[in-house]
């Protein structure tokens, strides 16, 4: 866990040497401890590490919605992104609908790559006599912050499966991601959910001192399921075995999605095309202190996902490798 944790750090933290560097571009992400923050730190900190004259400065926290826009507006150089939340924000709607601005603004950002967000991970002590989501009913649970994507999405797949709602049949407390995980580490919640690709560093922490179960629910098929997934979500498996005190003895049934690494449409095609080819020719070094980054491959980030479009660079280097 300390070696992931450290790796993620000095990610977030590669700012120092961007005053040696020709060009220095701004990446905004999420809360630095979640996986889709470290995934995006590690590919900043490997482009700036093997190419003399770029650095990209990594700054955590926020929502990725309101990274968005700012890039839009030319705020930022890069951000996270969604097929869902362009798709919102190319029509006003949703967290858009009060900036009229918004739809002629998603034409300024564009696609570096995708990457999975990771499987939803619904988390009880091994000990629970919670063994499946159906079970969660008077449950104190944390889904995720109130009102982000996340919290979103887990409740959403927990309605589609059994039938169970959020502040009705159960408890979806009220926290942010860093106290969410501390209440599950302090008993104060039974489930405790995060998206990532395993090993997650949240997981593997917990693990070091006590058993952890993984919860699906009893179906995952119907109407209702499939309505959920829609265009962008898919079910996805979460093995046994991953972790040293994981208790469960057969995979358990979740949901994935994708998200990616979003640009100002009207960075340099050339600089984009080398970011591009020196984080996907350099990722394999990588995967030994951040075993983790195996989920990735340049065939998955280079998928036609709503309606966001690839920056020219990028494609060029995906066109150039033949996947795209």
């Amino acid at each position: 866990m300390k070696q992931l944790a450290y790796a993620a750090l000095a990610a977030l933290l590669a700012t120092g040497a961007a005053s040696a560097q020709d060009t220095t571009l701004k990446m905004q992400t999420i809360e630095p401890s979640l996986g889709q923050a470290i995934t995006m730190a590690t590919f900043a900190n490997l482009v700036t590490d093997k190419l003399d004259d770029v650095a990209i400065e990594v700054a955590g926290g926020g929502a990725a919605t309101l990274h968005q826009m700012e890039t839009a507006r030319g705020n930022l150089d890069m951000f996270m992104t969604s097929p869902t939340i362009h798709i919102l924000m190319s029509k006003g709607i949703a967290m858009y609908k009060n900036e009229p601005e918004a739809p002629e603004l998603a034409k300024n950002v564009q696609v570096l790559m995708w990457f999975p967000y990771g499987e939803y991970h619904f988390a009880v002590r091994g000990d629970s006599d919670i063994t499946t989501l159906d079970d969660i009913e008077g449950a104190t649970v944390f889904l995720g912050p109130q009102g982000g994507g996340a919290y979103n999405a887990a409740k959403g797949w927990v309605e589609a499966t059994t039938g169970l709602v959020a502040g009705e049949d159960y408890d979806a407390i009220k926290a942010n991601w860093a106290t969410g995980f501390q209440s599950f580490l302090d008993g104060k919640v039974d489930v405790y959910v995060n998206g990532c690709i395993d090993p997650c560093q949240q997981f593997i922490q917990f693990t070091e001192t006590e058993k952890i179960r993984f919860i699906g629910p009893e179906d995952h098929e119907g109407e209702a399921v499939d309505k959920f997934l829609g265009k962008f979500r898919k079910r996805a498996e979460i093995p046994a075995g991953l972790y040293e005190n994981q208790v469960n003895d057969g995979p358990v049934m979740s949901n994935d999605t994708a998200v990616g690494i979003g640009v100002r449409a009207d960075l340099d095609e050339e600089q984009v095309y080398r970011i591009t080819k020196t984080f996907w020719e350099n990722l394999d070094g990588i995967t030994t202190d951040a075993p983790w980054a195996k989920a990735l491959s340049a065939e998955y980030a280079a998928q036609q996902l709503g309606t966001a479009q690839f920056h020219p660079g990028a494609a060029r280097y995906y066109k150039e490798i033949g996947v795209q």
